[in-house]
């Protein structure tokens, strides 16, 4: 099932000029037509959030490894609900939101993944994560004028039974599709076929079945 958008993807398209065209305003755009940088509301917003987040996540980062419990209660703060039955989660593990991470069950991440969620983050059921890979929802856009105005963003989405290897990054918009293998260290862009394996620094289809 497709993940819901994310309420500000989809903003401000006039901007455009990145493969997702989605656009958040840093600055309060009245009192930045004024000659005044003030951050805006959703930027404050989520602003807080990731400063609150990385608490949560710092304390759950020095937690002894067999401390089921206190993990347990840090990831149900961070993340907003619950664990879903049988997701596994290996500490250090890095969120700058959290809400925003949609975690089926039977997800495995393993020590030291970052999930950066803002614009929205889906892992399928039976999912597994190997150690140091890294998802980015969330970017700026490349024209040095607009650089330091906007943030992009668009949603990563992984379904059923997908296995991303060892220091793969997903970056944003990307979709991958069922049973799929990333393999270790690549760098995902583009959209994956279902059945494929996918590899290298730019990660391409290598094979399918």
């Amino acid at each position: 099932m497709p993940m819901t958008e994310h309420p500000f993807v989809g903003q401000m398209r006039k901007y455009g000029g990145m493969a997702s065209d989605n656009f958040m305003l840093i600055h309060d755009a009245e009192l930045l037509a004024q000659g005044e940088r003030v951050l805006g509301a959703e930027f404050t917003a989520m602003h807080e959030r990731v400063v609150q987040v990385t608490e949560l996540t710092s304390r759950l980062n020095i937690l002894p490894f067999d401390d089921e419990t206190g993990k347990a209660a840090l990831l149900e703060q961070i993340l907003g609900r619950p664990l879903p039955a049988g997701v596994t989660i290996y500490p250090p593990f890095y969120t700058d939101h959290g809400l925003h991470l949609d975690l089926a069950e039977r997800v495995f991440i393993n020590q030291g993944c970052t999930f950066l969620d803002y614009a929205g983050i889906r892992l399928g059921r039976g999912v597994m994560i190997g150690p140091k890979a890294t998802f980015i929802t969330m970017g700026h856009p490349v024209d040095p004028e607009e650089r330091r105005r906007f943030l992009t963003g668009a949603p990563i989405d992984v379904a059923e039974n997908v296995w991303i290897g060892a220091g793969a990054m997903i970056l944003p918009g990307v979709s991958i599709g069922r049973d799929a293998v990333v393999a270790a260290g690549a760098v995902v862009a583009d959209d994956v076929p279902a059945r494929t394996l996918v590899a290298g620094p730019k990660a391409a289809v290598r094979r399918g079945w």
